[in-house]
């Protein structure tokens, strides 16, 4: 797993569209800087076969410990169609698409599959 750096203002690609049938390795992202206080984080689902399931998760990780801890965790995702996840101080929460939340020094995304069906996504960040 690489890391890369990131600014407020960018937007990056978390993962490419690609179709998948289990949980991918993405990379470790970190703030320069301390520049970004939130994210909308986008799912675009372009394909889906039988009945797939996928969970998206928003997670720290300590600088100490470099364990990882939940900002936010998405709703099962299963079929077409795009999902936004936000996260900022400012924001309301609710359930499954919002944190009101900072984005840490350093943070990553797990899509946790619950099964093999394939499911084709992309997932980008833009970053403020």
């Amino acid at each position: 797993m690489a890391t890369q750096r990131v600014r407020r203002g960018e937007s990056v690609t978390v993962l490419a569209s690609a179709a998948r049938t289990a949980t991918p390795t993405v990379d470790t992202f970190k703030n320069t800087s301390g520049s970004v206080a939130g994210m909308v984080l986008i799912v675009d689902v372009t394909a889906a076969s039988a009945t797939p399931s996928v969970v998206f998760t928003i997670l720290g990780s300590d600088p100490v410990s470099g364990e990882t801890y939940t900002i936010l965790e998405s709703a099962a995702i299963t079929g077409i169609g795009t999902t936004v996840l936000r996260v900022h101080p400012e924001l309301s929460v609710s359930a499954n698409l919002i944190a009101k939340d900072l984005i840490p020094n350093e943070w990553t995304l797990t899509a946790v599959h619950a099964d093999a069906d394939s499911i084709t996504y992309s997932v980008s960040a833009q970053l403020v």
